[in-house]
Order: structure tokens, then C-alpha cells, then sequence
């Protein structure tokens, strides 16, 4: 006859230790100093006999302490997303919390809920990649006491911490960079950048070097292009600038995508006509003669976000890092050899 199982209280553990349910309590919260050696090692016994599991959310909703932080991603499959993701997962781990990930697919609408869900499990903390423009369900939070750090992208109205790449000295050290290789046009490729301040931060800088350094320049917005008005941008803009040696700069890893497949069906070859990217991608090594990329140093900007939270969740346990705004790398590579 099969039993059900069940989950063993903390009544069991604390009568199969010899203790009071008060001591169990302080066994698994954070007063396990306050008991002897003996008494917390007749716990952990009657704990592992019973595989008794406590309950961290009951036990820190009811205690004001969830041990949560939240983060919301305006889209998971972006390799930057991935990378920062995991990154924050970490940095959370080493403070003791677990984190809840929440991907808006860039939809203002999904963001909202995802922002109600989060309020619900009372997170100690949030890191915002907005994809809308959240202000007043941000407010709500501050209002509560809820630090918030803002990952990449600002919202306007909102006072916070943003943390992320130097937008500005990342499109300068890729137009000095494509000048030194001796190229003379540049064509900027990005994703439409009405719902992110980085993109638009990163377009406008790009108008104004390029102007500055004196470079031919021209933009391609992805999401206003289908494929072949792409490609067809692309073309005029390589028939326009037939008498200067020509380079595409994209403005984040899903451009580099698009770029690389639009060079491959018009049969372009890399470093003859230049392509560089911002951000690291795995495959851009693989893509031969590889293609030079910005890479964000995405462990230090994940690392950063998390030490600003925990600074403003107990200021005495952790320090404000002293820089939130990242320099790229460049990694050269066959792309950009003319």
C-alpha cells in the first residue's frame, strides 16, 4: 500500500529535536547564532531525518523580507538580455537572494503586468530593462521603499541609478576605429529606436561623430525595413560612395544579425566593404574572417546594478560602486581589414 507524501512541519522537527518551535524557527531565520551548538546540531539532525524544507516565501512575506529581487528584460532572446540575466542571478546569490525574471517581448502592455506580479511577491528590490515607459507603476514602488536600478535604458521622470554601457564613448571608439582602417562612409544600422533611450542616445551620437570626424554617413532603422528595403538601403548606399571605401556600424547584436545575413545575400565581401558591431556575440567568431565587435562588460554592469540595490536595501552591508556607466572592448577581427 503506497503512502502520500507530504511535506513534514516544523511541530515534527522541532518534537523529533527535543525543541521548542520557537528555537526551530530561529534555526532556519536568521537567530541561529542565539542557539547552542548542541541544540542547533539536534535541528539540523531532525531537519535532514524528516527532509523537512522550510518555507522561505511564507516565512519572509511574514517577516516584511521576501528575499527577492526582480528584474524585468524588454526581450530574453536578446543576447544582451541572456548575458545580464545571468549575470544579476549570480551577484543576487552572493547577497543571500533569489531572483524573479520577468521578459516584456517589448510590449508596454506585458510590462505592466509583469510590474502588478512583481508588487504581489514583494520584491526587496528591482532591476528595470524597460521596453515602455513605466513611470507611474515605478513611482508606486519608490513610494513603498522599493529601491529600483534602472539596467541600460532610462524612464524619464524617474529618479534612479542607471546602470550600463557609455553609449556616447562606445559609438566614438567605433567611429575612430573604422577611420583609422581608412574608412571614409559610414552607414548606422538600428533597431527603431522610439522605445529605447540607449538606441536613441546611441543614433544621435552617431549623426554628430560622424559629422565631426567629417565621414560620409547615412542610418538604415531596421523595424521600418523589410528585408528587401534593407538590402535595397544597403545597395544605395554602397552605390552612392563608390569612390570611398565603405563600412556598416550596428548599434546592437540583433543588428550584426540582420547586417551579416544582408551581406551574405548580396554577396558583400567583409573587410572590402567594413562591419562592426556593438555588443560580443558568440557566432561573430565563427563568421570568417570574423566580425570586429564593442563587447559590454556585462559581468561588471550585472555586478554593479545588484551592489546599487543592495547599498539602498542596507546600506551598511554593501558599498555604492563607484562606477555605473561601462566602457566597451574592442575585439578586432577580419571584418574591418580592408
Amino acid at each position: 500500500m503506497s503512502s502520500i507524501s507530504r511535506r513534514s512541519t516544523i511541530v515534527e522537527v522541532a518534537r523529533l529535536a527535543g525543541a521548542s518551535k520557537t528555537s526551530v524557527s530561529r534555526y532556519f531565520g536568521e537567530e541561529r547564532d542565539r542557539l547552542s551548538p548542541s541544540l542547533q546540531a539536534r535541528i539540523a539532525h531532525a531537519a535532514g531525518t524528516l527532509g523537512y524544507q522550510p518555507n522561505q516565501m511564507a516565512r519572509g512575506l511574514k517577516g516584511g523580507r521576501s528575499k527577492l529581487i526582480g528584474i524585468l528584460v524588454a526581450d530574453i532572446r536578446n543576447p544582451f538580455s541572456v548575458a545580464i540575466t545571468h549575470g544579476v542571478e549570480q551577484a543576487c546569490r552572493q547577497y543571500g537572494y533569489s531572483l524573479v525574471v520577468c521578459n516584456t517581448d517589448n510590449d508596454p502592455e506585458q510590462e505592466r503586468q509583469h510590474l502588478d506580479l512583481l508588487g504581489a511577491y514583494q520584491v526587496e528590490g528591482l532591476v528595470v530593462n524597460a521596453s515602455g515607459n513605466p513611470e507611474r507603476q515605478l513611482h508606486t514602488f519608490i513610494s513603498l521603499g522599493t529601491p529600483i536600478v534602472l539596467l541600460d535604458r532610462e524612464v524619464d521622470h524617474v529618479e534612479a541609478e542607471v546602470v550600463g554601457l557609455d553609449n556616447h564613448l562606445a559609438i566614438d571608439m567605433a567611429l575612430k576605429y573604422l577611420a583609422g582602417q581608412g574608412y571614409q562612409a559610414v552607414l548606422y544600422v538600428s533597431e527603431a529606436p522610439e522605445q529605447s533611450s540607449t538606441r536613441q542616445r546611441r543614433l544621435s551620437r552617431f549623426h554628430q561623430a560622424a559629422e565631426q570626424r567629417g565621414l560620409h554617413n547615412a542610418t538604415l532603422l531596421l523595424a521600418a525595413s523589410n528585408g528587401t528595403a534593407a538590402q535595397q538601403t544597403l545597395s544605395d548606399f554602397l552605390a552612392a560612395h563608390q569612390q570611398h571605401a565603405c563600412a556598416v556600424l550596428c548599434g546592437n547584436g540583433t543588428a550584426t544579425l540582420a547586417v551579416t545575413r544582408l551581406f551574405q545575400q548580396l554577396g558583400l565581401p567583409l573587410g572590402k566593404v567594413g562591419l562592426m558591431g556593438i555588443d560580443e556575440l558568440d557566432w561573430c567568431a565563427l563568421v570568417p574572417p570574423g566580425i570586429t565587435t564593442l563587447a559590454q562588460p556585462t559581468d561588471a554592469i550585472s555586478k554593479s546594478a545588484v551592489e546599487c540595490l543592495m547599498h539602498r536595501i542596507a546600506p551598511h552591508t554593501s558599498a555604492m560602486p563607484t562606477t555605473v556607466s561601462f566602457a566597451p572592448s574592442l575585439i578586432e577581427r577580419g571584418s574591418t581589414q580592408r
